[in-house]
């Protein structure tokens, strides 16, 4: 476990619950973990599970029933996180330059300040040459890059990445996993990211966490011991398949009737 020094993000006794007129729905029953200061940490779990859930609490878009989330010792700092989420949402009126400099923009920033910290994020994400192109003019790979961007630009303490390739194929995901390790390395981000992809998580990540269906809890915190850089051909090792097979084995275990 990582000192309290070292810690980027604590989860303490986390609980979401939502009231409706169809009653009362648990979504999260006092989750705990915390993630070192530039680790990457991906979350498992059943579909339905609260691990969305659990991404928009950490942004403060959710307020939690009870728990604390904390930010390097302190609650309720805005400014921490960004989030990207599974479809990229950009406005199909702006171009691919304007989708990433609009939170700079609502933050009133100076213009010269918006140009070059617009231009960083577009060679960051290696998609010059393409500033003019609109949103249905790009790839979804390529969407999925303008929100990273546009998420980064805003220079966030931590990484928050909801299903962020769940709509790409098979072999685009799998670049695009390999881009996000890229950037990741040159910027050093909290990553906390949900899939439902256990060998993306095995391959993207320092640590897996295995969250129960409803109401969530965490099951399982599993270290991934590959070294990094990551190859495609760590996929093939024993300590992949390993880690494939505990992880499959407490997310069968971990699916129960939901409330």
């Amino acid at each position: 476990m990582p000192s309290p020094s070292e810690i980027a993000l604590q989860v303490s006794n986390l609980e979401v619950t939502f009231i409706d007129s169809d009653g009362t729905l648990e979504v999260l029953d006092k989750l705990n973990f915390s993630i070192a200061r530039n680790a990457f940490v991906c979350i498992v779990g059943p579909s339905g599970g609260g691990k969305s859930t659990l991404l928009r609490a950490v942004a403060g878009l959710i307020r939690p029933n009870g728990g604390k989330v904390l930010f390097s010792g302190v609650a309720e700092s805005k400014a921490q996180t960004g989030l990207v989420f599974q479809k990229p949402n950009l406005f199909p009126w702006r171009t691919l330059r304007e989708n990433i400099s609009l939170p700079l923009e609502i933050d009133h920033r100076p213009d010269a300040e918006i140009s070059s910290l617009t231009q960083e994020m577009i060679h960051l994400v290696g998609l010059e040459g393409f500033e003019k192109a609109y949103p249905h003019e790009l790839s979804g790979g390529m969407a999925q890059r303008v929100a990273i961007a546009r998420c980064l630009v805003q220079d966030p303490e931590i990484l928050l990445l909801d299903e962020p390739f769940g709509q790409l194929d098979a072999l685009t995901r799998e670049r695009m996993g390999d881009e996000l390790l890229r950037i990741w390395n040159e910027r050093r981000k909290t990553v906390l990211m949900v899939t439902h992809s256990i060998p993306e998580a095995i391959f993207l990540a320092d640590r897996v966490l295995v969250l129960t269906s409803r109401p969530a809890r965490v099951i399982m915190d599993l270290p991934i011991t590959l070294p990094r850089p990551r190859t495609d051909a760590m996929r093939y090792l024993p300590e992949f398949t390993e880690a494939s097979r505990l992880l499959h084995e407490q997310l069968k275990g971990s699916t129960a009737p939901t409330n």
